[in-house]
């Protein structure tokens, strides 16, 4: 079936090539608020499903795109394993394609790696119609220009990622969430330091009022850690994160624009107003503000960062940080090579990609 499916979906990008029709990719669904809205017919890919290998003494799993993130952290959590970014869902029929073309992580992200780091291999259909593979299923066959990677967070404006296989990595033994109160500056000043440090962190966030501070691994060493940290334990500490990562948490649910800031860590305080909230060690900064996007743009840029509006309305119908010159010329030139006739996603990244 999904054989048949997978040159239904070949022979539908070779006719709208012909046709010189664009074609908007859709899986589930559940992430179609991110990024601009994208032009043309539906590709529909979510019924292209289905876990093809699952290796759990190599650490490797392949499954196609439209396969529930759901099924597959089943069948890993069977073998007592997971996949490491910790990706968000926001929708329960959320599927692998659709995570990696955005390129969603968790809180677990900057001390396990982040979806991009768990690509090993990939199949994708490009713009001409073409089944290509590129990578593989083990790390040494990563080398030189690593196209697999460049597929996750390209908004499928560069092909339908048809299959993938990533990485995976053991479930931690126990896991203990601790918090303290803090003010911003400590907080920042603390995580970057606490990061520097061999203590087995799967999670750092500060609310604007308390820092939380996962800790993951053998009973024995997380217990080791917790005496060297103290503070108070979150009882249900599971669920702290995984609201953190469905943005279920109390921060998010507030109408207005929503700004995701990615920073160094240590960077100070960004002066723009609004209500903050810090994830990934203060790496990852989630932005209330009612602030003209040309502020917020300005203030990342100023800081060596990027900002993306996650959820809300920019007014001019930005969503992503303004590219360079030399930048845009780089996104041309890729997209060419890939989609020369620009039919994936047109508009979903930038206005002419």
């Amino acid at each position: 079936m999904n054989a048949d499916l997978s040159e239904s979906l070949r022979q539908a990008v070779s006719d709208a090539g012909n046709l010189g029709t664009p074609l908007m990719i859709v899986g589930s669904g559940s992430k179609a608020f991110y990024g601009r809205k994208a032009a043309g017919n539906f590709l529909e890919v979510a019924g292209h499903a289905g876990i093809l290998r699952y290796e759990p003494t190599e650490l490797v799993i392949t499954a196609r795109c439209g396969t529930r993130l759901s099924d597959i952290e089943s069948a890993l959590a069977e073998c007592g394993q997971m996949l490491p970014f910790e990706p968000p869902y926001f929708g329960q029929d959320a599927t692998l394609g659709g995570t990696l073309a955005c390129g969603f992580s968790g809180p677990r992200r900057p001390f396990a790696g982040s979806a991009r780091d768990c690509m090993l291999g990939c199949r994708i259909l490009n713009g001409k119609g073409e089944v290509l593979s590129f990578g593989g299923e083990v790390m040494k066959n990563v080398a030189g220009f690593d196209v697999s990677r460049l597929m996750v967070g390209a908004m499928g404006t560069l092909g339908v990622i048809l299959e993938a296989s990533l990485k995976v990595c053991p479930k931690p033994e126990h896991e203990l969430t601790v918090c303290f109160e803090s003010s911003v500056e400590h907080a920042l000043s603390a995580m970057n330091r606490w990061c520097s440090e061999p203590w087995p962190l799967s999670g750092l966030a500060y609310d604007g009022n308390r820092i939380y501070i996962r800790l993951s691994g053998s009973e024995r060493a997380v217990d080791a850690v917790y005496r060297k940290f103290g503070g108070e334990i979150l009882e249900d500490g599971n669920a702290f994160w995984e609201d953190l990562r469905e943005q279920r948490h109390e921060f998010f649910r507030a109408d207005g624009n929503l700004w995701r800031i990615s920073l160094a860590p240590a960077t100070p305080v960004l002066d723009v107003p609004g209500d903050w909230f810090y994830d990934w060690g203060g790496a990852l900064r989630w932005l209330k503000t009612d602030a003209p996007a040309e502020a917020v743009f300005r203030a990342a840029e100023a800081a060596g960062g990027h900002a993306t509006l996650f959820r809300g309305d920019s007014g001019d119908g930005r969503v992503f940080q303004p590219l360079s010159e030399g930048l845009k010329c780089l996104h041309a030139n890729l997209k060419k090579a890939f989609d020369p006739n620009g039919l994936f996603n047109p508009g979903r990244f930038y206005e002419n990609f």
